[in-house]
């Protein structure tokens, strides 16, 4: 009699590569057992015994109808009597063992076949032998340790398979979210390109209405060649020299730019006029415009500490000068270097007093007022500077040459006016063909030729270039 019950599916998924996996624990569903005894009264015995187990049972009565069992269903565990006629147990649990290595072996055998026993063991990988009649405990025990052999050398089958499935899909995961984070990664890096390059040019654009404000101040003041910027630049390097801070330098430069912004409401009689022939009620007024000033750049939140440095750059050093009477380290150092900046230029230009006078001269005047009108430590600094004036921006090697001499990808060492002060291009800024030719049409309408200075090396090298190479 054959007896066969149809075990529960394992839960399965399918992976990516098509491999059907069981991902249920070993041991969730009942484990089945093969008893093969050509004797049905000893399977009888045997089933009764194991009814109360959590076993599904199978019974074969010969080794070639346990085999069919083997091919058709998953079997767990074997007991197999050794003495059965056609196949023996060793016979048959040989075959078992070559065709399911997985499968647990139980003999069961006599005292009187030691040597079928040996050569069960030795082919068939019998897990135990046990002998007739069997100890009902003894045998219990066995089968529920075999089973769990078998369930822990399958659990752990399963689990291997299962760590490498998800080692796969975290190697997956990992490339593909390497490559996300590499495309992210270089997606920020061009955003950061875009910003930076348009913060460079919002920058760029800045400074530069800043110096078409600077001009249209000269403008109207009837100052021409760039002194606003001659100044800020002077004030820039000499705030890098004593303070080594960027921000205050550029703060200081917007200040020497834009430091004459107030002198837009003064009357034109004391625009005209050098401040050593202005009367007592006519510097008064004159020396009000850094209050103005403040007044105009007051609403521009960025421009609160450049306000501050215009208001007090008349200030002096030993508390004797204007609006607040400040005293020493009270004035603020952008103030005080701001100064001494403006003043040099005023004196070289003849804004201060009547004559133009030389750099020496001027040096030595603004000396003659340290402790007094001027800090000392700005004017050592501003001395110290000026024996290498191109560390002030006012000796850098230039050629000087007429518009005719212009050419495409030539970079202005200053920038570049009419006669009459008008600002064309700023400082640094390299010409294309158009602009090229703009200039020379502007200057054909001028009385005057345009003063034009070009960094050295780039004009050098268009001038020293065969024919052929400036065309292009």
């Amino acid at each position: 009699m054959v007896e066969f019950a149809d075990r529960e599916l394992h839960p399965t998924f399918h992976a990516p590569d098509g491999t059907t996996i069981v991902d249920e624990p070993v041991g969730a569903v009942a484990p089945v057992v093969l008893l093969v005894d050509d004797e049905p009264s000893i399977l009888s015995s045997l089933k009764r015994l194991l009814r109360h187990a959590n076993y599904k049972i199978l019974t074969a009565e010969s080794g070639a109808a346990a085999l069919e069992l083997l091919a058709a269903s998953e079997v767990d565990l074997i007991v197999s009597d050794m003495r059965m006629p056609h196949m023996s147990g060793a016979e048959f649990l040989a075959q078992a063992q070559a065709r399911y290595p997985d499968t647990v072996r139980i003999l069961l055998t006599g005292y009187s076949e030691i040597d079928s026993v040996v050569r069960a063991i030795n082919e068939g990988g019998v897990y135990r032998y046990l002998n007739k009649p069997w100890d009902e405990q003894d045998l219990m025990l066995t089968i529920a340790q075999a089973l769990e052999q078998s369930r822990l050398r399958k659990e752990t089958v399963r689990l291997t398979a299962l760590t490498k499935r998800q080692n796969d899909e975290l190697r997956t995961f990992n490339a593909r979210l390497e490559d996300q984070v590499l495309s992210r990664t270089e997606e920020i890096r061009q955003t950061v390109m875009f910003l930076e390059d348009a913060q460079q040019d919002l920058k760029t654009s800045y400074v530069t209405m800043m110096k078409v404000c600077a001009s249209m101040i000269e403008l109207r003041c009837g100052v021409l060649g760039g002194e606003s910027l001659r100044i800020g630049e002077v004030a820039r390097h000499m705030a890098l020299a004593l303070d080594k801070s960027g921000l205050r330098a550029q703060e200081v430069f917007f200040a020497g730019l834009l430091h004459g912004i107030g002198r837009l409401s003064l009357p034109d009689e004391l625009l005209h006029k050098s401040l050593d022939r202005l009367s007592a009620e006519e510097s008064r007024l004159y020396h009000e415009h850094p209050l103005r000033a403040q007044m105009v750049l007051t609403p521009v939140a960025q421009f609160q500490q450049v306000a501050h440095i215009i208001r007090h750059q008349y200030e002096r050093f030993n508390g004797r000068g204007t609006p607040d009477r400040l005293v020493g380290s009270e004035i603020p150092l952008g103030s005080r270097i701001l100064c001494v900046a403006r003043d040099f230029e005023g004196l070289r230009r003849g804004g201060i007093v009547k004559q133009p006078i030389s750099d020496q001269q001027a040096i030595a005047l603004l000396k003659s007022q340290a402790g007094m009108r001027y800090d000392p430590r700005v004017i050592e600094r501003f001395v110290s500077l000026m024996k290498n004036p191109a560390t002030l921006g006012l000796g850098k090697s230039v050629v000087e040459i007429n518009s005719s001499q212009l050419m495409e990808g030539m970079r202005l060492a200053d920038d570049l006016r009419t006669g009459k002060g008008v600002l064309l291009m700023t400082k640094d800024s390299v010409l294309s063909a158009h602009q090229v030719e703009q200039v020379q049409r502007f200057e054909a309408q001028e009385e005057a030729p345009f003063t034009i200075l070009i960094h050295a090396t780039r004009a050098v090298a268009m001038k020293s270039a065969p024919p052929e190479t400036v065309r292009q």
